[in-house]
């Protein structure tokens, strides 16, 4: 079994990010009474299913955000590849290695962007703890997972300009408060944020949830993480052999095998898609079968992790920005109004964004469909 370690820059709270997870219909993620965020996906590289489990440490007496540890194995990808795959986190299973490693931190958000969406990245300072131990090599397959555990709870970011975004703006800064150390919780990965959007297209959130459990279960990897059985969701060559999905029409299930086959041609890489101007970004994944605007940034924002595009499509999200800054009636239909609001929560319009939504899914929801 592998270890990594992740130092948070900027406030984080994993029990945030747990709650958020609770209430977070797609993930069906039931807590356990610890502190262990207990996470099975398919890997990065398209073929592998990763088990983890991932803790905080205690917060240091100055208040900075203690560090992020996640022990985790690499499944084969053959081993899930039938009905109800299953696989143990114990000794001798999977990619598993016996020490623990300390890999470096990913890159992260050092700067303000100067134009358009596309962050600037850099590394950030390297410590003791996590230089990769020079006796044993960080194996590929290792580092694509840390990368991509980081990036699923948003630590793959420079959040210590975050609570300067407080300063002058008052909603921000009742947001900050009422959800501390809250960052966005990604999908696993793009590949498995465009499946949620295109199940979950004219269909209730809990049947769509329901539909991709059931894929979960059936043709995903079985995996038993710190005492609980988990099933992780299909890996790509395993959706695109689907002929047949009940509870979807045959439309749907053509348009899931076209984004198998799109993750399995890179197509929908996290990090290719990061790099690209947003605009750019979002017409690259609106060509993409059953792919339009709202879902592309989904996909962007939730699936990639983009820190900072402001999602125009969002309905909810812009009534509950109207609401919290008092625009008044119609203000959640003025898009480039609240746009230019949002222009003053770069370089994090996406995880602003996230707070409001959150803080909406918390409030009773009016009788009309908004």
């Amino acid at each position: 079994m592998s270890a990594v370690a992740i130092a948070p820059q900027g406030p984080f709270s994993l029990a945030a990010s747990v709650r958020f997870l609770e209430s977070f219909t797609p993930a069906r993620y039931r807590k356990a009474p610890d502190d262990v965020l207990r996470l099975a996906f398919p890997s990065d590289d398209g073929h592998t299913t990763v088990a983890a489990a991932v803790r905080q440490e205690a917060a240091a007496p100055d208040g900075i955000a203690g560090s992020v540890r996640a022990e985790f194995t690499v499944y084969p990808g053959d081993a899930g590849s039938g009905p109800a795959g299953s696989a143990s986190a114990g000794p001798g299973r999977g990619l598993a290695v016996q020490e623990q490693l300390f890999l470096p931190d990913p890159s992260v958000v050092r700067e303000r962007p100067g134009s358009g969406d596309q962050p600037l990245v850099g590394k950030p300072p390297t410590t003791e703890d996590q230089r990769v131990a020079p006796e044993q090599p960080a194996a590929p397959a290792q580092l694509i997972v840390r990368d991509q555990l980081a990036r699923i709870l948003s630590l793959d970011i420079d959040g210590s300009g975050f609570p300067g975004l407080a300063v002058g703006d008052p909603v921000v800064s009742r947001l900050m408060a009422e959800y501390p150390g809250l960052r966005p919780v990604c999908f696993h990965s793009p590949y498995e944020a465009a499946v949620w959007a295109v199940i979950g297209q004219r269909m209730r959130r809990t049947q769509a949830a329901a539909i991709k459990a059931r894929l979960a279960e059936r043709y995903g990897q079985r995996v038993r993480v710190a005492g609980q059985d988990l099933h992780a969701f299909p890996t790509p060559p395993v959706l695109r052999s689907l002929t047949r999905i009940p509870g979807l029409p045959d439309e749907k299930v053509a348009r899931l095998r076209a984004l198998a086959e799109a993750a399995e041609a890179g197509e929908l890489d996290a990090a290719r898609l990061r790099a690209m101007p947003g605009d750019h970004a979002l017409a690259t994944l609106r060509a993409l079968p059953g792919v339009g605007p709202f879902s592309a940034e989904l996909i962007l924002i939730r699936g990639a992790g983009h820190p900072d595009v402001f999602p125009r499509h969002e309905r909810r999200l812009h009534a509950s920005m109207a609401d919290a800054y008092g625009l008044g009636a119609g203000g959640s239909e003025d898009v480039g109004r609240l746009a230019a609001i949002a222009d003053r929560w770069r370089p994090y319009r996406s995880w602003v964004a996230l707070l409001l939504r959150v803080r909406a899914e918390q409030r009773p929801r009016p009788p009309a469909d908004t």
